[in-house]
């Protein structure tokens, strides 16, 4: 899953985000709902390692905390 956020990323702008479920789709195909929780650990993963930024509304959330629709961009 971590491949996947990444791959997507880095065929998009510098600035881009995309969605948990770009990279459940690209993992799972029909299934990729059921991988919606795996695409959020993934992010949260990346995010302890500096990696990737999790964003509501444009701005920067904590993972641990963050409830609904969230956005995955490059660490800035």
């Amino acid at each position: 899953m971590e491949e996947s956020i990444t791959t997507l990323l880095a065929a998009r702008a510098q600035t881009a985000t995309i969605c948990p479920s770009d990279a459940a789709r690209a993992v799972g195909d029909e299934e990729w709902r059921d991988l919606m929780e795996p695409a959020r650990r993934a992010a949260r993963r990346m995010v302890a390692r500096g990696e990737l930024q999790i964003t509501q509304g444009g701005a920067v959330v904590d993972p641990s905390t963050a409830k609904g629709p969230i956005r995955l961009r490059r660490a800035r």
